[in-house]
């Protein structure tokens, strides 16, 4: 039994394809944890279990969790929460359950950055790696999937990208970063979560096929879409006060600001990404070449930029 949290969430619900096709071959079933059931495809609804509510409450993590034999762990950030309340906190109950029910294995979606000058003032990415250690804690087989930062955060600048070739963040325009897109991610979790030959805890790097900068991201997009697109740098003063003017936490905000202040001193190009200090570590290779955003801008974005006007005209 394989146990998906967030299946309807931008990894979970590539995650929740593959595996739909590929676990019956490895004699495994499925369940997921949903808020709302009508989200999942109505293709997957009568191939897999459901159960309903959020995998932070205990008793629904108490159901979700009986009998698993292996779980996909992603905590859906929520800006309302300080940083460990939105990790650590939110993922107890499950550490609780892993333990009760004997799970063995579980793979969680995380971040780099572990082992390096950073780690410690990084924000949302230092939550992240207690919540790591917190599940690591408990007895099951983990493997902490490590990411940079995504592709898919791009489309959070669709309108401007359409309607003024802008696109903003807070890096310094030169300097190169592993990026990855969700899709790679999914891949990496499913070849996990269907492989039983893996014990012990570490962490599995999931970096993409290349280390781009702002101003690479600004010309493959330019390539790609046709048209002529430009990076503008925002300082960390300016994002602080757009997200409080949003009504966020004020401690999440600053989780922000100092993951955006660490990425930008290196830490997603950091040294050691392991448990390495842990007995048992080992790390699975990441599955495939990974996709370039080249591929992503072409599958992804230009469609989305390509898309907009329409849905806004249409609604």
């Amino acid at each position: 039994m394989i146990v998906i949290t967030a299946p309807t969430g931008n990894i979970g619900r590539r995650l929740l394809s593959l595996l739909v096709e590929a676990a019956p071959a490895h004699g495994e079933e499925l369940r997921v944890v949903v808020r709302d059931p009508a989200r999942l495809p109505e293709s997957v609804r009568g191939r897999i279990e459901v159960v309903t509510g959020s995998h932070g409450d205990a008793a629904t993590a108490d159901r979700a969790f009986a009998g698993a034999d292996a779980v996909f762990w992603l905590v859906p950030p929520d800006a309302s929460l300080t940083p460990d309340e939105a990790y650590s906190g939110f993922t107890r109950p499950a550490v609780r359950a892993f333990a009760a029910h004997g799970v063995g294995r579980v793979v969680g979606v995380s971040a780099l950055g572990r082992g390096t000058p950073q780690a410690g003032r990084a924000g949302l990415v230092t939550a992240s790696l207690a919540m790591d250690d917190l599940i690591a804690g408990s007895g099951v087989a983990y493997r902490a999937l490590a990411n940079p930062s995504f592709f898919e955060n791009l489309l959070e600048d669709v309108d401007s990208i359409r309607e003024d070739g802008v696109f903003t963040d807070t890096a310094a325009a030169d300097r190169p970063a592993p990026m990855v897109g969700v899709a790679d991610i999914a891949a990496v979790a499913a070849g996990l979560l269907l492989d039983r030959s893996w014990t012990g805890v570490g962490s599995v790097p999931v970096l993409g096929p290349e280390d781009l900068s702002p101003d690479d991201l600004a010309r493959i997009m330019t390539e790609q879409l046709g048209r002529p697109v430009r990076y503008e740098r925002q300082t960390l003063d300016e994002m602080r006060s757009a997200m409080l003017g949003h009504g966020l936490n004020e401690a999440f905000v600053e989780g922000m600001v100092e993951m955006k202040r660490a990425k930008d001193e290196g830490l997603d190009s950091g040294a050691d990404h392991s448990f390495a200090d842990r007995p048992g570590f080992g790390r699975a290779p990441q599955a495939g070449p990974g996709t370039t955003f080249a591929q992503w801008c072409a599958q992804t974005l230009k469609p989305a930029v390509l898309a907009a006007p329409e849905a806004l005209d249409a609604h």
